[in-house]
């Protein structure tokens, strides 16, 4: 376990490498895979600063312990000091970087906003941010390959997607560019992404993760940001640095310590007829389960009949609510839709035309869905599913060339059937990947948990992480440049 995050941070720390050094190593491997499209913008300057503020950091604390290389750990509220990092087109936003969400409508030069108070913890657990990472327009699709450019490509398979919409997040840290890379998740754009790329991604509880000052990204509750990560224990640390004290309009949720008292496994290995999985990816959910059944843990086998109305009724609230959001920040921004892509003006006329009635009907959809969640857990104490349905796609099947919302719905649901279910009801998720098909690509699965569980899922993926059935492809720059990760 040793190309991710917190293996890159260690080597800073104990002198093997500066974060300079991991810096220009960073930035070396972004102008080499540039036709991976991960990356929408750099700043190396921007990255430098921040990496030589770092390794000065670092310099003032070996003086005062009086020796370099020292075993004790320094900065143990920055977990990740020196390791460089890229934010995410969409959300945040972080100060020096200008986002322009993948659409013609908002580019333009500059600055941008002032840090997110997300950004502003990320930042301060060690991370060096130097660029911004490919979308899909305004985030609308699981596939990122915005107009503007650049198409991002799946290290693992160039011709597939690399998910969406926090694919270039996901490409980027599956090419070992960075170990780390901020995401942001409104219907599984952490988690669709971290599965197609052989990731780790938690989708967390409603109110854990700030959205604040600005809350851009809020989207009444159903966005929740983060990072996706090379391995469970970076998903943990940066969890633990950045959650709670949000100071948003829901009140922190409690979160739970998970305790060694044996679990009610609910196993959803198939997605029902309309939106089939694939065997070899039911296959997957199913060891991942019987993995744990095999600690003692209890299982239970569910069908897809009770998920049905709760998946159904949260596509249609995802819909109305991404769309009346759009169409009023685009009004509010003063911004021209006809720059958009044909999808995307599609959606801003559909949500300029939703009435209240209609978008109170949906969010009390949602409400309902959320209810039967509950319900369904009082017979088991997590559910472990598919995350994708079959392999990530080619590129191009989720084009933008037409005004059809409803089947850009229909396709995404096909493809991961239970994300947006968590996003509307607020339930936390996980996903990481728990082998390889025969074309060598990720078999992921995902575990939800009630609200607050969300310590319990980064320990379960931490516990099927070990059993290493995944292995990434590329190592992490910084540290197979010297090496380290031997």
């Amino acid at each position: 376990m040793t190309n991710d995050a917190t293996s890159l941070a260690e080597a800073i720390r104990k002198g093997r490498l500066t974060a300079g050094e991991a810096m220009q190593a960073a930035l070396e491997r972004a102008d080499r895979l540039s036709g991976l499209g991960a990356i929408s913008h750099v700043d190396a300057a921007l990255g430098e600063a921040a990496a030589r503020a770092a390794d000065e950091r670092l310099a003032l604390n070996i003086q005062a312990k009086g020796g370099e290389g020292s075993d004790d750990v320094p900065f143990a509220h920055m977990p990740f000091a020196g390791v460089p990092s890229l934010a995410k087109d969409l959300g945040g936003p972080f100060a020096g970087l200008p986002v322009s969400a993948g659409s013609r409508m908002l580019e333009h030069d500059g600055e941008g906003a002032p840090d997110s108070d997300l950004a502003a913890r990320m930042r301060a657990s060690g991370l060096c941010f130097f660029g911004l990472t490919t979308v899909p327009e305004m985030g609308l699709s699981l596939s990122s390959e915005p107009a503007t450019g650049p198409v991002c490509r799946n290290p693992l398979d160039q011709t597939r997607t690399s998910g969406g919409s926090s694919g270039g997040a996901a490409a980027a840290v599956a090419a070992g560019i960075v170990s780390i890379a901020h995401a942001t998740d409104a219907g599984g754009s952490i988690r669709v992404p971290a599965a197609c790329c052989g990731l780790f991604g938690i989708k967390a509880t409603r109110g854990v993760m700030p959205a604040g000052p600005g809350f851009g990204n809020h989207l009444g509750g159903i966005a929740s940001e983060l990072a996706i990560c090379r391995s469970a224990r970076d998903l943990m640390t940066i969890f633990e640095a950045v959650k709670g004290d949000a100071r948003g309009p829901f009140a922190d949720p409690e979160l739970v310590t998970p305790d060694d008292r044996k679990l009610r496994i609910g196993l959803l290995a198939e997605t029902g007829s309309d939106h089939p999985t694939d065997p070899a990816r039911s296959e997957a959910v199913e060891a991942a389960a019987l993995a744990l059944e095999a600690d003692g843990h209890t299982l239970i086998r569910l069908n897809w009949s009770v998920f049905a109305g709760p998946v159904e009724a949260s596509g249609i609230a995802f819909r109305d609510m991404i769309a009346v959001n759009l169409a009023n920040f685009v009004a509010a921004a003063g911004l021209d839709a006809e720059k958009a892509e044909p999808l995307t003006q599609a959606f801003i006329r559909h949500g300029g035309k939703v009435t209240g009635g209609a978008l109170w009907s949906a969010m009390d959809g949602t409400v309902h869905a959320s209810r039967a969640l509950w319900d369904l857990f009082a017979g088991f104490d997590i559910l472990v599913t598919p995350m994708l349905s079959t392999a990530p796609p080619a590129l191009g099947s989720f084009p933008f060339d037409h005004g059809d919302i409803d089947l850009q719905i229909r396709r995404m649901t096909d493809f991961a059937p239970l994300a947006a279910l968590c996003n509307m009801t607020g339930f936390p998720a996980v996903t990481f990947p728990f082998g390889a098909d025969g074309d060598g690509l990720p078999l992921p699965v995902q575990i939800i948990a009630p609200m607050g569980g969300d310590r319990l899922l980064l320990k379960l993926a931490e516990r099927l992480e070990k059993q290493g059935r995944w292995q990434h492809r590329h190592g992490v720059a910084g540290l197979d440049m010297r090496g380290l990760d031997a």
